[in-house]
This record gives structure tokens, sequence and C-alpha cells, in this order.
């Protein structure tokens, strides 16, 4: 079988450069998925690295050229306010898309979003990318092995004056990994202020989740960690953002395009970015 042949919208990112390691250099994912086009970047100098890194010929400057072309699509903008515009026309043409984190900076643009997959039948993935690490895995199995919930914490950097997307962007991952050991859209989210960031409080099924936002420094960031308490242990774990973090991302995305099976559901998709609005919506209160 022919490779299936992937276009990559959006190149700022880190992310952009990770993914094509992993499917056109390392073959480090399935060797039947690869980066084939690439809409350019205003930054015509990056395009021209990422082309030349993955051995990519195919450059558009209008992603409606690849429309029909290719068999997946990954749209990797750092600032999600522009996933919506940039997903909704291929999944509704039933081109499947995996939208890096966060799907979206609001709940109505992830909620057009996952409509658009739904109107196209196409399969849509986006999460943080740590959620698929294997200290995630770890963590989450040590949920299901300490009985009865008491208490979920998870703390992470995030901004709410960072440039893309301000909270969305680094609090998507705080977010959604709490949504991987207890997942579930909360009735209401209360937040107070830290002396840099925020605490976010909210109950789901009887158990009170916190989420610990810690604005970065010029030079560090809080590490990402997650703790549970059960009735019968506790587990604590740092999440690690190292070498590889996106090879389990990529492997995901390269599944669901195999299969053609979304790793996630509609609403673990959602639920993060619900949490997040109502955070952001909260924090002139918690100043």
């Amino acid at each position: 079988m022919p490779p299936r042949n992937v276009a990559i919208v959006g190149l700022e990112s880190s992310h952009a450069e990770e993914i094509i390691r992993h499917l056109n250099v390392d073959a480090a994912a399935d060797a039947s998925v690869r980066v084939h086009a690439l809409v350019a970047h205003p930054d015509a100098e990056r395009t021209r690295f990422l082309a030349a890194f993955g051995g990519i010929d195919r450059i558009v400057d209008d992603p409606a050229e690849l429309r029909g072309e290719v068999d997946g699509v990954v749209v990797t903008s750092r600032d999600g306010a522009q996933h919506r515009a940039q997903a909704v026309p291929f999944l509704e043409a039933g081109t499947p898309v995996w939208v890096d984190k966060p799907l979206a900076t609001s709940a109505v643009d992830a909620g057009e979003i996952v409509a658009a997959a739904e109107r196209g039948g196409a399969a849509l993935t986006s999460s943080s990318t740590l959620r698929w690490s294997a200290e995630m895995a770890a963590a989450a199995d040590g949920v299901s092995r300490i009985g009865a919930l008491q208490s979920v914490r998870v703390t992470g950097p995030a901004d709410a004056g960072h440039p893309h997307g301000g909270l969305f962007f680094y609090g998507i991952h705080v977010a959604d990994l709490a949504q991987r050991l207890l997942p579930g859209e909360p009735d209401h989210v209360a937040v107070d202020a830290l002396p840099d960031g925020v605490v976010a409080t909210y109950r789901l099924r009887g158990v009170p989740v916190s989420l610990e936002l810690i604005r970065p420094t010029a030079t560090t960031q809080v590490p990402f960690h997650v703790a549970a308490v059960g009735r019968e242990g506790i587990v604590s774990r740092d999440i690690a953002v190292g070498p590889g973090y996106m090879k389990p991302a990529v492997d995901a995305f390269v599944d669901m395009l195999v299969s053609g099976r979304q790793p996630l559901s509609a609403a673990e998709m959602l639920a993060p970015i619900v949490v997040l609005e109502r955070i952001a919506a909260e924090l002139p209160r918690a100043h």
C-alpha cells in the first residue's frame, strides 16, 4: 500500500519540526504515513528549512490547493484561535485532521471544529501531547489501583498573557492531564490568585480537582506534575517534556489515519477547552 500523505498547516511551532522528524527523517512512527506537503509560512526561511529537513517538495500558499490531494492534515499553528479556520475546510471535505494543542481558544470554536468533523465524516484528534506519554500512562494505571478517588491535583506552567492564546497555550497540558485522570465537564470552576499564577478548583462526580497554573519566568518554568489521592493509596509523578516527547502523539495520529478510529471522543477533546475558558473568564476576579 502506498504511504498515506499528510500536510502540515502552521509551521512556526517546534512541534512541526518534531512531527517531520518522526514521520520523514527517523521513521520512528509507522512508515506508511509521510509528510507530503507544507502550507508556506510567512517566514520563507522557516518553510525552506522544514522542506529540506523532511525532503518535502510540495509547498503551497493556499491550503485549498491540498483538498483532495492529501490523506490527512496536521494543524500546528501556535495560536489556537487560528485552528477553527485552518481545520474546518479539511474536515468538511472528509479529510482526517490532527489539531495540535489546543483544539481552540474558545468552547464555541472547539464545538465548530467537532461539528465540522461530524458533517464531513472525518476523523479528528486533539489533545496535549503529554496525555500520551509513558509517565502519564503509568500515572493513570496507578490511579486505577488506589481505590475510590478522593482528590486530583495537576500542576504546570501557564501564562494568561502569552501572545499565542494566553492560558490555553500551556494550560491545555494541565487541563488535559487532569482529564486523563478524571474525565468529564465540571458544572462550576472557582479560581483563586496565587503569587505568580492561579489555582482553579472544580468537582467531578464529587471528587475535588485542583489545577495549579504557574507563570513561567524568562528562563524556567514549573514542571508538569500530577497527584491523586485514593482510598487505598497515592499516586504522584512528574510528567517530563524530554527528547522524543512528541512521538507518542505522532503514533496516535498515525493509528487514527490507518485505522480510521479517533483516539478520543468529542467530549474528551472539548472538556479541557471548556475548563480553560471558564478559568479565563474568572481571571479578572482572581487578581
